[in-house]
């Protein structure tokens, strides 16, 4: 059995009509890589720490997939589109099979 892959991202975004322009460009490369949105903004409660205002976490079939996904052309096309209107946080981590 292979452990999954995913993202998790924590950000803050400043320009949300050039953010959401990026969340359209992205969708075909995590399709392509059998991506599915477990968490996607939504409400969240701050308990410890620092955190950004907005949290994603995306889970891919392999930590394979979660990397290829993230190099993947298209991806980096997306990307581009996202670093200007928006700052934080972003890990490729490997599930845990326990």
């Amino acid at each position: 059995m292979t452990a999954k892959g995913y993202w998790i991202a924590h950000n803050v975004v400043h320009d949300v009509e050039a953010y959401d322009k990026y969340r359209a460009a992205n969708a075909a490369s995590l399709a392509e890589y059998s991506a599915k949105f477990l968490v996607r903004g939504g409400q969240q409660e701050l308990r410890e720490g620092t955190w950004n205002t907005r949290t994603v976490v995306i889970e891919f079939p392999s930590y394979a997939d979660a990397v290829a996904c993230y190099e993947s052309d298209g991806y980096q096309v997306a990307k581009a589109m996202r670093v200007d209107v928006s700052d934080g946080n972003m890990i490729i981590v490997e599930g845990y099979l326990g």
